[in-house]
């Protein structure tokens, strides 16, 4: 490990996150260079620099992936990172650079909601799909002959939490590898690749950059030759990022501890409060101590996220009370600075009652937000079904 990589690996997680990535200084160079908007490169005699195509490669990206890799596995300088145009066009890419025909691999049954979509795509390519919750590590129960297990944790949006070390363990010893999705965690709250996993894959487009303004999807591993097969299949694909894509990335980066520590610290008490309300049920938040996952959550996170999850009686209640809020954005995507809601069961695909809201909270002054919260609640309630 090189001395510097050392150094990155003994600071602090703000420190680390407004530094990360960023080039050596040079007299009269900005500290964190603009987007490079090239789709070719000088290329005169054999190709031997790092650029030569826009489709391969930009130093933007490398500047992006580097950055991440830091927070991805601080202290270390074995990590690849490899920037994607969304998070499905990462999860897609590890899924199919991995799995052949006749190949198993195990999703969760609570996932994402697109997976199932994935799903429908790997069956198509004769790969047998095989499925079951997160909560109680339920995933070990179809594992045997798996070459893939991908694990949600916390999953989205139900919440619940597998011991990611006890999956990995399990799937090792059998040879077959394993992906975690880490975007509702971010880098500051798990490091999947220090409980073992070979791939934490993740949406930037949520609270990693934590402004709604940018799509972006990213890949970490440590394996050469598994990442070699990820990067390929980038290429052949193209779901690469804009440059200017991976450029407000980056610069959001700076800010990510202290969005993280407000977020997490406001979502903490929002869940103490909706406790107390009688119309909510089914309230879940990994860092709530009585949270049925708070156990398993505390020995491998260190930070508990953003979203906060509960049910309203019906869904005409859980819509008036969206309608009644003026702090909260109706939207479909979370970790932003703003904060979101929304009534899941609208999209169809997440096994959720009617009155299931996922909640995002945002960056706005906790006292504020709370009392949004209940008084939407309150106004919501009076109105008869």
């Amino acid at each position: 490990m090189s001395d510097t990589a050392k150094d990155r690996g003994r600071t602090g997680d703000g420190t680390r996150a407004v530094r990360a990535g960023l080039p050596e200084p040079v007299k009269h160079e900005p500290t964190l260079p603009g987007p490079v908007f090239a789709a070719h490169f000088h290329l005169p005699g054999e190709v031997t620099g790092p650029y030569s195509y826009g489709r391969d490669d930009n130093p933007t990206w490398t500047l992006l992936e580097r950055a991440i890799g830091e927070l991805e596995a601080p202290g270390r300088d074995d990590v690849e990172t490899l920037v994607f145009a969304s998070g499905m066009a990462a999860i897609s890419a590890v899924l199919f650079s991995q799995l052949r025909a006749g190949d198993v691999v195990v999703l969760p049954s609570d996932g994402y909601q697109v997976l199932p979509l994935v799903r429908t795509q790997l069956e198509a390519y004769g790969v047998e799909v095989r499925t079951a919750p997160t909560g109680g590590d339920a995933q070990l129960e179809v594992l045997d002959g798996a070459r893939l297990l991908w694990i949600e944790s916390p999953s989205n949006p139900g919440l619940d939490v597998c011991d990611i070390r006890r999956l990995v363990a399990a799937a090792h010893a059998q040879g077959a590898l394993v992906a975690v999705d880490n975007t509702l965690a971010t880098p500051l709250g798990q490091h999947p690749l220090e409980l073992g996993a070979d791939f934490s894959v993740a949406s930037g487009t949520k609270q990693l950059t934590g402004h709604g303004d940018v799509l972006l999807g990213y890949v970490a591993g440590r394996d050469t030759e598994t990442m070699a097969a990820v990067r390929r299949w980038r290429k052949i694909v193209g779901a690469i990022s804009g440059p200017m894509e991976a450029w407000l990335a980056h610069r959001s980066l700076a800010t990510l501890q202290l969005r993280v520590e407000r977020q997490n610290a406001t979502a903490l008490a929002l869940a103490e409060a909706l406790k107390q309300r009688p119309e909510v049920s089914g309230l879940r938040y990994p860092g709530l101590p009585d949270d049925p996952s708070h156990r398993t959550a505390s020995q491998q996170m260190r930070r508990y996220g953003c979203v906060v999850s509960f049910t309203l009686p019906t869904g005409a209640r859980a819509e008036r009370f969206l309608e009644a809020l003026r702090l909260v954005e109706d939207a479909t995507s979370f970790g932003g600075v703003r904060s979101t809601a929304e009534r899941r069961r609208r999209w169809g695909g997440d096994a959720v009652p009617e009155g299931f809201i996922r909640m995002s909270v945002g960056a706005e002054d906790p006292e504020d937000l709370i009392a949004d919260v209940l008084r939407a609640l309150d106004e919501s309630g009076s109105s008869a079904e």
